[in-house]
């Protein structure tokens, strides 16, 4: 079995091989010290068939020191309307993440699989933004509207592009919230763009 600073080393290398835009930030070696990955993920048209098409969004992934046994912290920097990531700090509320978290998955599976998945198929029985779960059930053509029009307005990669410039300044206040992953409480917070 290898050791967690190991596979922290992996992941992160994997994740700075693929197509993401990834900024490690706090990027310490040192035992005791944890690193986390600040990454634009971009949902390509052809892995979401959702009103969240074209949307660009960057992520707030802080990998503890126990990882892959540990799961890690995810969040959403710029603002989006779905049932299951809290509009305002970005938190994310994925059992994949929270309760069912193996070291069998890696960060690409975050990113390829996990968080697509959570686009296409919101869960609105187990949300963390109320009102997005309660326009979805009761009037979906209204919740697809606001889903576009978040999209429009905070998900645009001139937009994403404008937070990032903030995010340096901020990113010592973003992990001051971060929840800790494995029980009921969502996986990680973030700043309101």
């Amino acid at each position: 079995m290898s050791s967690p600073k190991r596979r922290i080393e992996t992941d992160v290398m994997k994740m700075l091989m693929s197509d993401y835009e990834v900024t490690l930030v706090n990027d310490n070696s040192d035992v005791g010290r944890n690193r986390k990955i600040l990454s634009h993920a971009i949902i390509q048209q052809a892995r979401i068939l959702s009103p969240f098409i074209g949307g660009h969004w960057k992520i707030h992934v802080e990998l503890p020191d126990q990882y892959p046994y540990k799961s890690p912290s995810i969040g959403f920097v710029n603002r989006i309307f779905h049932p299951n990531i809290d509009e305002l700090s970005g938190s994310v509320c994925l059992d994949v993440i929270n309760q069912t978290w193996s070291p069998m998955y890696d960060m690409l599976n975050i990113f390829e699989v996990f968080l697509p998945q959570l686009l296409r198929y919101p869960n609105p029985a187990d949300p963390l933004n109320g009102e997005a779960a309660a326009l979805m059930m009761r009037e979906p053509k209204a919740y697809e509207a606001k889903v576009k029009e978040y999209v429009a307005k905070y998900a645009s990669k001139e937009a994403v592009d404008e937070a990032g410039e903030d995010t340096e300044s901020e990113d010592e206040l973003s992990s001051a919230g971060s929840y800790e992953s494995g029980g009921e409480e969502p996986a990680g917070t973030m700043d309101d763009v």
